[in-house]
């Protein structure tokens, strides 16, 4: 089984350091990091994940960062064949606009759309678009959500009568072609049985190789009993240079420009936090800067202030090839990846670990294009 690779596109800003702006109320996207998220920096990033063989690149969702359809959108005729996984949050959207959105997406990129749902594990967060419901709320509509947005994909109008939507005579004018993939994430126990019942891909950030493989074995299990099959995938940050000490020298050179009252602040944060995925990345490093490398080349340095996925994988492009093929052997066949800055690390993990995963044969049809 090959592996798709994907990359991340730095939307609230980018920088050589790690930079965390997704839990302020006061960041300004436009000068967050060193590089402003303008259109013109975010096309390099773009075709530099292009030219690097990536799938697609995962575009964020939040009020910390450019919106997502609209920022994608403008790119797609500024590149070829990249994807874009645009995650959106169901809350502060219907399921038939959404159907309406995706389908003339897939029409106007050629295909090219693929879908995170991002329920929100922040109560502060989903108030300030106006939505006022629990955590199991949120998710109890989520479920629906998608199970309303597959039927107004179909060929015939649709009626739904659920707790939180009620449609009739919910169609496009015509479906996507092809339908766009759901990706979606969650850690909690109301979160598994939505990414079982509903979800094509289901993610987890960077956890250990045992605590993931755990969290497979439950999804699966959850989407055996619904009768359904379910791919997995990861997402990571990278760090991967030539040889193993240049990357961990990069990776100390982070580690040394974070503010540790920033790091203290954060971990309150995180502490905080109604995400049971934030907590397990939290509890990784303790919020404590000693034994960071969590897992042999897993670094948990970047949870240290950042939100969301915190963990990066370290060292030689070998190295790091290794990594990401026993999270393979677990069962991960997607890996969302990203870098700071996006656009540097982009090419260093497209000409460094990328042709080493094609002369393994885990890049579908690429074995015999890079040598030995």
């Amino acid at each position: 089984m090959s592996i798709d690779l994907h990359w991340f596109l730095p939307t609230a800003g980018d920088g050589r350091g790690i930079v965390d702006n997704s839990n302020s109320s006061t960041s300004d996207p436009r000068t967050a990091g060193n590089r402003a998220p303008t259109l013109e920096y975010l096309t390099q990033v773009a075709r530099a994940a292009e030219q690097s063989g990536f799938t697609g690149v995962l575009t964020p969702t939040g009020t910390h960062c450019e919106d997502a359809w609209l920022t994608t959108a403008a790119l797609i005729p500024l590149t070829e064949r990249l994807k874009f996984l645009v995650a959106f949050r169901p809350g502060v959207i219907s399921p038939t606009l959404a159907a309406q959105m995706a389908a003339s997406y897939q029409r106007l990129s050629g295909g090219r759309l693929l879908l995170n749902v991002v329920t929100g594990g922040d109560s502060q967060e989903q108030r300030s678009y106006g939505d006022w419901l629990t955590k199991d709320q949120r998710y109890a509509r989520t479920a629906e959500f998608l199970q309303a947005l597959r039927g107004t994909w179909g060929e015939a109008p649709f009626d739904f009568d659920g707790e939180h939507y009620k449609l009739v005579g919910a169609t496009t004018s015509a479906p996507p072609n092809p339908v766009p993939p759901i990706y979606f994430g969650g850690s909690s126990a109301a979160a598994l049985p939505v990414a079982a019942g509903h979800a094509d891909v289901y993610l987890t950030w960077g956890e250990p190789p045992a605590q993931v493989a755990a969290k497979i074995a439950a999804v699966r299990e959850h989407a055996e009993r619904a009768g359904r099959t379910i791919r997995f995938g990861i997402r990571l940050h990278v760090i991967t240079r030539d040889t193993s000490r240049q990357a961990w020298d990069v990776a100390d050179t982070m580690l040394a420009g974070l503010d540790p009252t920033a790091v203290a602040e954060a971990s309150a944060r995180f502490a905080r936090s109604e995400s049971e995925g934030q907590r397990r990345m939290a509890a990784l490093h303790g919020g404590s800067t000693a034994s960071l490398e969590i897992s042999p080349n897993l670094w948990a340095g970047v949870g240290l202030v950042r939100g969301g996925a915190g963990t990066a994988l370290v060292g030689s492009h070998e190295e790091v090839a290794d990594r990401i093929e026993e999270y393979h052997s677990l069962g991960l066949d997607e890996f969302v990846l990203s870098g700071y800055p996006h656009l540097e690390e982009a090419y260093w993990f497209g000409e460094g670990v990328r042709p080493i995963l094609a002369r393994r044969g885990l890049l579908a049809g690429e074995r015999a294009l890079i040598p030995a």
